[in-house]
């Protein structure tokens, strides 16, 4: 029974020196060189290179496209259906908590509230006073410059949003495991 082992032992030490000349050789190479192929959108472009065979890089390009127009499918979808969850928790969350809450305590918390919106409304109100002129204008114009990139930028933002959710809500669930 000793027998097969030290084969088995023999064959891989003898392999041994194939394994680590390409290592030796590579650590020759300039790191840019090493990391050549470490590229992700390389990597993906290969994959489907290796899948399309001979067809043409406009077929490729397209299929590319079409596997990323799936995925953010799939990712605005999830993100919807958390989103719905989300407010649906939520509700239940504040149905809950009126619920098991006395009266004395909500009316009090709503006093509570409106005196912190007036007080908000009149800090804003001073603010927007004692601001220079020239600096409220720059405001405005940055405030609009942001709305209309946002406008122009629709979809990256929204897919990003997406994935920020689904990420929120993947590192959420490892954490209560």
């Amino acid at each position: 029974m000793s027998q097969p082992f030290q084969d088995d032992e023999s064959a891989r030490t003898d392999r041994l020196p194939e394994q680590v000349e390409p290592t030796h050789d590579d650590l020759g190479r300039p790191a840019g060189e090493q990391t050549a192929g470490t590229d992700a959108e390389e990597q993906a472009g290969e994959k489907v290179g290796e899948q399309a065979g001979e067809q043409s890089e406009e077929k490729v390009g397209e299929k590319v496209g079409e596997k990323a127009a799936a995925w953010k499918e799939q990712a605005v979808g999830t993100a919807a259906h958390l989103a719905d969850r989300l407010r649906e928790k939520a509700g239940r969350a504040a149905e809950l908590a009126r619920d098991r809450t006395p009266d004395p305590v909500l009316d009090k918390a709503g006093r509570a509230a409106a005196q912190v919106r007036d007080t908000a409304a009149q800090a804003g109100q001073l603010a927007a006073e004692k601001t220079p002129e020239r600096l409220r204008e720059q405001a405005a114009a940055a405030a609009t410059t942001a709305a209309s990139a946002a406008r122009a930028n629709r979809a990256p933002l929204l897919a990003g949003a997406a994935v920020l959710v689904v990420t929120l809500f993947l590192l959420r669930g490892r954490g209560h495991k």
